[in-house]
């Protein structure tokens, strides 16, 4: 058995940026990871997947982006070497291939069994992530059994698909994304999409990111919002990590020859029923979208912001008079179902009572209980948390904590 003050599982940027902080504040510590470092980024992508930030916001505690290309997106190998360079110059303390099976309470500290021996530690940083299991509706096991079903986490390219029509289930930047590469592929693609926001690459001639990130609305803080739990649960941004298309929306699908119909409601004796309720869907993404560019349009006056273009609106998102309401899944004209139904973290080897009665973690800004933390997860302490850029103020807050509670039996 092993003792270490401070135990960290996850070696994805969110425990790489804790070890840093704990590293710079003296903490011992140690990172444990079931695979390599950025694990999650190596084996768990589609190839062809882009960071949808740009690459100077790529910043890490003591850390960022020094290439030539700051404003562009990186590929997948990319963020690695990204991540497996920071770890290398923070010097972290990785125990890689090192799978956690348990953790159970110790004392005042915690257990944690792995495939490699056991630990006791003080002090715990559950650093894994908001996207370890992909979040499949039960209505799968409705599905025709001739039907392939595959998820996001598993789609790697148009290659694996079975010749023939897909259904890809989801409309946030995943759905949308992967849509077009399979269409691109000569697949015919059918999208369902329910509650989704729109949003240009680009505006006013910079990048949408720049103006989140100039503007604050990054770093919008849990207090400043009226209902987190439905602020968590706000659909990831229709983008995409390139310049050469301004929008990767439910109009460039449609474009491209993609279907769009309704939200997936049911599955009835094989055949797939939709929601009639597309346009509705559409026209609230479309005033999500125009109130947060009144938004920056407000900050730009305010500040008296030079440089930038004029303003823009864009026109709504066309949707058919009617769309397709049922889809028989039986006769072999669709052959795949993709499902781009989000994400969610993976606790099963988490043996304490810090669950709510649906199963998710119950945390204040990243506490979970005294001497037990987590870290990566939206809209944790800001609305960036789960991201890169994010990721490291959470970080050095929790460090913080940890500096000053050390010792003592309750956080």
């Amino acid at each position: 058995m092993k003792h270490i003050g401070t135990l960290i599982i996850g070696a994805g940027q969110a425990g790489l940026a804790m070890s840093r902080c704990l590293s710079d504040r003296n903490i011992p510590h140690v990172v444990l990871e079931r695979g390599e470092i950025a694990n999650s980024w190596r084996h768990e992508r589609w190839d062809s997947l882009r960071l949808l930030t740009p690459n100077w916001q790529s910043r890490l505690p003591g850390f960022a982006y020094t290439d030539p290309d700051p404003d562009g997106f990186m590929s997948m190998p990319e963020i690695t070497r990204f991540l497996n360079d920071y770890a290398a110059a923070s010097r972290a303390p990785v125990e890689e291939c090192t799978r956690v099976l348990s953790v159970t309470v110790h004392g005042t500290g915690y257990h944690v069994a792995t495939d490699r021996g056991g630990w006791i530690c003080d002090t715990l940083v559950l650093a894994t992530g908001a996207c370890n299991i992909a979040s499949v509706p039960a209505l799968s096991a409705q599905i025709p059994e001739r039907v392939a079903q595959i998820t996001a986490l598993d789609y790697r390219n148009p290659h694996q698909l079975a010749p023939g029509g897909v259904l890809v289930v989801g409309a946030s930047a995943t759905g949308v994304q992967l849509a077009a590469e399979i269409r691109a592929a000569g697949h015919e693609v059918i999208l369902s999409a329910g509650e989704h926001i729109r949003m240009p690459r680009h505006y006013r001639g910079r990048d949408i990111q720049w103006w989140m990130d100039r503007a604050g609305i990054h770093t919008t803080r849990v207090e400043e919002v009226d209902d987190i739990d439905r602020a968590r649960r706000v659909p990831s941004l229709q983008l995409i990590g390139s310049h050469a298309q301004r929008f990767c929306d439910l109009s460039s699908l449609a474009t491209q020859g993609v279907e769009i119909v309704g939200r997936l409601s049911a599955v009835r004796d094989g055949t797939a029923l939709f929601s009639g309720a597309l346009h509705n869907h559409c026209a609230l993404s479309d005033l999500k979208m125009n109130r947060l560019l009144d938004t920056l349009d407000s900050w730009a006056e305010e500040t008296g912001r030079s440089g930038i273009g004029p303003v823009e609106r864009f026109a709504a998102t066309p949707c058919p008079a009617s769309s397709r309401l049922s889809l028989y899944l039986g006769g072999g004209h669709i052959r795949t179902i993709l499902w781009a139904t989000g994400f969610r973290p993976d606790y099963s080897w988490l043996h304490l009572p810090v669950f709510d009665r649906k199963g998710g973690l119950m945390h204040r800004e990243g506490l979970v209980a005294p001497g037990l933390y987590t870290l990566g997860l939206p809209f944790m302490r800001q609305r960036n948390s789960a991201l890169i850029d994010g990721v490291g103020a959470d970080a050095a807050a929790l460090a913080d904590h940890i500096l000053c509670t050390r010792g003592r039996s309750a956080a």
